[in-house]
Parts: C-alpha cells; sequence; structure tokens
C-alpha cells in the first residue's frame, strides 16, 4: 500500500513539480530517515562495505529506476505504470542464468513469454498507452532487475540497511547536482510540502517493512502478496485521478500477475 500511495502522491506532484526535484525530495527525506533512526546504533558499519564500487553502482541503478518510473507515470495510468514495471521478476529470472549462475527452466522461460504477452496487451499498436511512457516503464523495470541481481550478489557481504543507507546518500548527492536546472523557482505550498516530503517517508517506511518481511517469512510466501500492489494502485488511480484500465489492459495485468506467481512458486517448489 506505501509503494502505491507513494507512486500516487508522486503522479499527483508531477503536473507542477519536476521529476528531478521530485526524486531529490524523497533521497534527502530518506538520508534524514536513516541519521536519525538508523546511524546511532550502526555508527561506522552503516558506511564501511567491502565492495564500495559495486555498491554504489547499485544505488545509481535505483536512482535511474526513480527518474524512468516517474516519466512514466506522467505519460501513463497509474495502475498500467504499475503492472509494466512488474516485469521485472521475469526479467530477473531470464538474467539471473549468466549474472548468477542459476539455472533457467522451460517453465520458467514460458512464464516470461507469457509475461511478455502481458505487457503487449497493456502496450499493444492502437491502444491508449503513450509509447514513450511505456518505455520509460520498461526501462524502469529493465534497471530494476539489475538493481535486485546486485543485491543478491551483495547480500553475502552487506547487511540491508548498508544497502539502504548507500541507496540513499547515492541519490541524495546524485540529484542534488542536478536540481539547479530544473529549479523553476515555484515556491510547494505548505500541502504541496507535506505530499513532497511523504514521498521518502511512504517509500522509507515501504522498504523498511519489506526487509523486516522477508526476515521473518519466506520468500516463497511474502512474493505473492507483493501483487496487491496492482490493486492498491487501481484503486488509487481510480479514486484520485479517474482512470480505469480497459479489458485488454486488465486482462494484460493479469497475465502479468499469473506469469510472475507461476515464476515465484516455481521457485518456492525448487527451494523446498
Amino acid at each position: 500500500m506505501l509503494f502505491a500511495l507513494h507512486d500516487a502522491t508522486s503522479k499527483y506532484l508531477l503536473p507542477v513539480f519536476a521529476v528531478p526535484l521530485l526524486v531529490w525530495a524523497r533521497y534527502v527525506t530518506y538520508v534524514v530517515i536513516m541519521a536519525v533512526g538508523v546511524a546511532p546504533s550502526m555508527g561506522r558499519a552503516l558506511i564501511v562495505s567491502r565492495r564500495p564500487r559495486l555498491m554504489i553502482f547499485r544505488a545509481f541503478l535505483l536512482v535511474a529506476v526513480s527518474i524512468f518510473f516517474q516519466n512514466a507515470l506522467q505519460a501513463l495510468p497509474l495502475a498500467e505504470a504499475t503492472a509494466l514495471t512488474f516485469i521485472t521478476p521475469l526479467i530477473v529470472a531470464l538474467l539471473a542464468g549468466p549474472m548468477l549462475g542459476e539455472k533457467v527452466r522451460l517453465r520458467a522461460w514460458l512464464a516470461t513469454a507469457a509475461g511478455f504477452c502481458g505487457v503487449l496487451l497493456i502496450a499493444r499498436p492502437g491502444g491508449a498507452m503513450d509509447p514513450v511512457g511505456v518505455a520509460y516503464a520498461l526501462a524502469a523495470s529493465l534497471c530494476y532487475a539489475f538493481y535486485q541481481i546486485l543485491t543478491r550478489k551483495l547480500s553475502g557481504s552487506e547487511p540491508p540497511m548498508r544497502q539502504l543507507f548507500y541507496t540513499a546518500i547515492a541519490g541524495a548527492l546524485a540529484m542534488s547536482l542536478v536540481i539547479p536546472a530544473y529549479w523553476t523557482g515555484i515556491v510547494p505550498t505548505p500541502g504541496q510540502g507535506l505530499l513532497i516530503v511523504s514521498l521518502g517517508l511512504t517509500a522509507g517506511i515501504g522498504q523498511f517493512l519489506l526487509i523486516r518481511a522477508f526476515h521473518i517469512t519466506t520468500a516463497s510466501t511474502l512474493s505473492p502478496l507483493l501483487y496487491f500492489q496492482l490493486v492498491w494502485a487501481m484503486l488509487l488511480g481510480s479514486l484520485l485521478f479517474g482512470q480505469l484500465p480497459d479489458l485488454l489492459t486488465a486482462a494484460g495485468m493479469l497475465v502479468i500477475g499469473a506469469s510472475c506467481l507461476s515464476l515465484v512458486m516455481q521457485q518456492a517448489r525448487a527451494a523446498a
């Protein structure tokens, strides 16, 4: 729910504020949360990494995800943009073979092919979806797939909070460099300021809850529940923006969700 609320808030603010400003505000708020809530207990362990270059590259991948996805939100309805990013598990399944040495089974290939058919239903020729927005959403998915693969590679040596801190500080520093070029002089109203700050809160708290959930519950149990984000996205898109997917688009969303769930179930059986 928090991730869907973050995306809906971004979409609401984007007609007024540039994408880099909102991304910058998210990461700065993120840094403040971690500096106050995490740094006192972890100290140097929050910063000192065995693989700093890979950690920084991973962090910049998440910054790219934020930029691409918010650009997608400018052009696409909330639910459709969210659905397109849910092909990330399928891309990860394909890349896990060459990058992580994991065996990709035939059923995983079939699930991936079905998921991309779902993408074609959403972004079909002659449909209502802006092709530029679709391209941004797919670019966000690709970057997020590489981000997840690097997260797996780093999980053996880097604790989750250190990984979160690197993403926060890299995002804040990178976006601080480009903010002057996008500053239009518009001063947020108090209400808009609260919404901008809420971007960092919803993303930060959502990530924290996700880490805690995966710490105490198996991934195979939790992964299907993450697809409720699509339900929240549809509800918020309808309530806030009056956007409901048509039948073919809804069918594409269901195909993507079913393909990803099939992949999760295969991985759970393989782990068992």
